[in-house]
C-alpha cells in the first residue's frame, strides 16, 4: 500500500481544483519545496494512484441532459461479452460489477427520454442481458469527489518531511 499522508492529500486537493496547475505554483500554495511537489505527484503517478488529469465535462450544456443508472441481470457466464458490447456504446459512460441482483450497474447520457429508450432497446439487444432496471437521476447534489475521503483518512498524518508554511514557526 502507498505511503499517503497530509501533504499528499493536499497536493490532490490542488491539482483536483486546478489541474493544470505548475509545479512552482503548487509549492508556493503548499508551502513546500518545488521538488518536494515533483517527487510526490511522481510517487502518485507510479504507484497508480493518480492516473490521469481530466477536464470535468458538464453534459447537459452539451446536449445531453439525461443521465440514467441501469441496473443489468445477466445470463450466466455472459458477463464478458456484455461488458465488450457496452463498451461500444458511446452513451455508456462507466459500467461497474456489482453485487446483488442485477450484475452490473450501467451509467449512460442520453439526449432525450426517445434516445434513453433506444439505448435500452440496445442493451436489451445484447445476447446475455437478462432484465433491467433505469433509474433518472434528477440532480447531482454530490458529484464524484475523493477528497473529503482522502482528509479523512490523514486526518492523523504528518505532513510529510517538509512542514507546511503555516506549520512553522
Amino acid at each position: 500500500m502507498l505511503s499517503f499522508d497530509r501533504l499528499d492529500a493536499a497536493l490532490l486537493a490542488e491539482l483536483t481544483h486546478n489541474p493544470r496547475a505548475g509545479i512552482v505554483d503548487l509549492a508556493a500554495k503548499l508551502g513546500v519545496a518545488r521538488n518536494t511537489v515533483q517527487s510526490r505527484i511522481r510517487k502518485l503517478e507510479e504507484s497508480g494512484a493518480v492516473t490521469g488529469y481530466r477536464p470535468v465535462v458538464d453534459l447537459p450544456k452539451l446536449g445531453l441532459p439525461l443521465q440514467a443508472f441501469i441496473g443489468a441481470e445477466l445470463v450466466q457466464a455472459r458477463m464478458g461479452h456484455v461488458i465488450a458490447e457496452l463498451e461500444r456504446f458511446p452513451e455508456v459512460l462507466e459500467v461497474h460489477a456489482t453485487t446483488g441482483r442485477e450484475d452490473l450497474l450501467i451509467r449512460m447520457a442520453a439526449q432525450s427520454q426517445e434516445d434513453l429508450l433506444l439505448q435500452l432497446e440496445r442493451i436489451h439487444a445484447i445476447e446475455g442481458v437478462a432484465h433491467t432496471t433505469t433509474t433518472l437521476a434528477l440532480t447531482t447534489p454530490v458529484p464524484y469527489r475523493t477528497q473529503p475521503l482522502l482528509e479523512h483518512l490523514t486526518r492523523d498524518s504528518g505532513h510529510g518531511r517538509s512542514a507546511p508554511v503555516s506549520d512553522r514557526h
